[in-house]
């Protein structure tokens, strides 16, 4: 009978691991829940912050491009990217219609595209060149065109890291400075930690059925570890970073 009541007990623990969410910002599923978790929120405030940070470090900021900038990005990162990466795998588990991620792809991308365009027009020619390497890189790393040559690490540390913060801060300067250049760096480090941190947190939560096991600390202490054990640090560590991330942006942008 125990051992009955023992296989019933580890069965609704299984279950229990198996409905773990995909993200820790994600909701749970179905109808508007799916369009919010599908907008990254935590992440997508953390690379927006690019944005601000670049036209801060400026030699001076044009409020009305910064704006622009941030609409631009938002529409390319927080709808259109993400969108096209629920489209190859469904890595958030939404349940979305495929047609209606298409369409926020599209219009996400589009308005994006055209927000730039404006800008050429009225700003500088230059920023074509920026538009074109947007327009490349959202599809290109997303639904990992070329055999996923593009799905990399670095080329997520370069794309949503440094080239934020550098087109921002074109648009301000009409030049690229050192100091652009010393926060590119910065930018694709922060992007690169905050990949590494959440490499382990996905596969985690969305490919381990579960983690048994025991840590035995020096001192004679025992600590029973599971995923929530794997997961806290980093998980943990990722919250603290974007909270720092975006207030070091408007901290600096204020200034």
């Amino acid at each position: 009978m125990m051992k009955g009541w023992q296989r019933a007990t580890d069965a609704m623990a299984l279950g229990r691991v198996r409905e773990l969410s995909p993200a820790f910002y994600a909701l749970s599923p179905g109808g508007w829940r799916d369009y919010v978790t599908l907008f990254h929120l935590p992440y997508t405030l953390w690379h927006l912050s690019y944005v601000v940070l670049g036209a801060a470090i400026a030699p001076n900021v044009h409020w009305d491009r910064l704006a622009a900038s941030l609409a631009a990005f938002l529409l390319a990162m927080g709808l259109g990217a993400h969108a096209l990466d629920e489209l190859s795998g469904r890595p958030l588990k939404t349940r979305i219609p495929e047609e209606a991620l298409k369409a926020i792809a599209v219009l996400g991308l589009c308005g994006a595209i055209g927000l730039g365009m404006a800008g050429a027009v009225l700003v500088t020619p230059w920023l074509l060149a920026f538009i074109c390497f947007g327009a490349f890189i959202a599809p290109a790393y997303n639904l990992e065109w070329f055999g996923g040559r593009f799905h990399s690490d670095a080329w997520f540390a370069l794309s949503w890291g440094s080239f934020p913060l550098v087109t921002s801060y074109w648009v301000n300067a009409e030049e690229v400075g050192p100091a652009a250049l010393a926060g590119a760096a910065a930018a694709f480090f922060l992007s690169l930690a905050q990949r590494t941190l959440s490499h382990r947190v996905r596969t985690v939560r969305r490919r381990v059925s579960g983690i048994e096991g025991t840590v035995r600390y020096a001192d004679g202490g025992i600590e029973a570890i599971d995923r929530g054990w794997a997961l806290g640090v980093e998980e943990r560590a990722l919250k603290l970073l974007t909270a720092s991330v975006v207030g070091v942006s408007v901290a600096v942008l204020l200034a």
